[in-house]
């Protein structure tokens, strides 16, 4: 009942790819070998589309939080392109696979051991059916194999939403170190998207209110300290120095129930109460990137397009996926097989 994904361009390929990329034989009849689907695949894979920010969509980023009048502290991730959904490809499906692009992109320009083996060594970010034919080969090496019996080992030409847990075994499958972690009630410590996955347990608050309002939104409080720690390093928030600080960390591949979106940095403001008030830097493939880009530019209305603070975390829970530095021994390989997260009770 899965719709094509239209324009991919792979049926009419010739020659001794064509009975792989016709998607119908290479799973039946074992006359496809792994490292043939590889080659096909590094030759015949399309760079994605996408609207190039002048710029680029960081350094516009910070020029508008630097801006600001409070007393605030940023963190950014390095450079990344913002890839939308585009009605015409993907939009209502799509925004797993453009999360997934925006990361790689970010991988692709700030580290070069990624850029050596993700996605055949091409430099690019492939579009959506490439990316839909490396998980697959992923899922043929063994990556996440619940989530490949879920997804019934079928995505090409597909309409499937997939989540963080694809976008981990995809990019384990080239040796990163993609880790996932979780965040929701106690009771319900099944992952949001994808497979059952392995926990570790961590459990993060204790504290009871009587006020169920308040307490939900306090909760959320586990998840925005969780960013402000990674973007950090842990260390302490040091108001007064530097306004914007750009990290090596990698973006955030922010999953819940219904979407996803990508989380490019974290500010922190401090209030009069002395209080500090987190926000998230959101970037979402339901956002049209032209438009981001005016906004940014003319620094009006962007705040409401990229800044989500506590109070607009609804949903019961949250997932996350980022890419740790180096590239995974052969040993390693075979760990990073079963995607394994931490647990963050909310």
């Amino acid at each position: 009942s899965e719709q094509s994904v239209s324009g991919s361009g792979y049926e009419a390929v010739s020659g001794d790819c064509n009975y792989w990329y016709g998607g119908e034989t290479s799973r039946d009849n074992g006359q496809c070998k792994m490292d043939e689907n590889i080659s096909c695949l590094i030759g015949l894979q399309t760079r994605g589309n996408f609207y190039k920010v002048e710029l680029g969509l960081t350094t516009l980023l910070r020029n508008c939080l630097e801006s600001e009048t409070e007393n605030s502290k940023s963190i950014l991730s390095g450079y990344v392109d913002h890839f939308q959904s585009l009605d015409s490809e993907d939009a209502g499906w799509g925004c797993g696979w453009r999360n997934i692009q925006m990361l790689s992109s970010n991988l692709l320009a700030q580290r070069p051991e990624a850029r050596e083996v993700l996605f055949g060594g091409s430099g690019f970010v492939p579009d959506i059916p490439s990316l839909q034919r490396w998980l697959e080969i992923a899922w043929e090496k063994g990556f996440d194999a619940p989530g490949a019996s879920q997804l019934d080992h079928v995505v090409y030409g597909s309409k499937k939403w997939i989540g963080t847990t694809e976008c981990a075994a995809l990019l384990r499958s080239f040796g990163l170190q993609a880790r996932v972690v979780d965040f929701g009630p106690k009771e319900g410590s099944q992952s949001v998207v994808g497979t059952s996955v392995d926990k570790t347990v961590d459990k993060a608050r204790n504290d009871k209110t009587d006020n169920s309002e308040v307490k939900k939104s306090e909760a959320y409080q586990v998840l925005m300290d969780f960013v402000w720690n990674y973007f950090s390093d842990n260390n302490a928030i040091q108001f007064g120095q530097q306004h914007v600080v750009i990290s090596e960390k990698t973006p955030l591949y922010f999953q819940h129930d219904g979407h996803s979106r990508t989380i490019v940095g974290v500010q922190a403001k401090h209030q009069q109460n002395g209080y500090i008030a987190y926000n998230l830097l959101v970037l979402d493939p339901a956002h049209s990137t032209p438009a981001l880009e005016r906004s940014l530019k003319k620094k009006i209305g962007w705040q409401k397009l990229i800044k989500k603070g506590r109070n607009t975390l609804k949903k019961p829970q949250y997932q996350l996926c980022y890419v740790d530095p180096g590239i995974a021994s052969e040993e390693e390989m075979e760990k990073l097989k079963t995607i394994d997260s931490v647990f963050l009770e909310l």
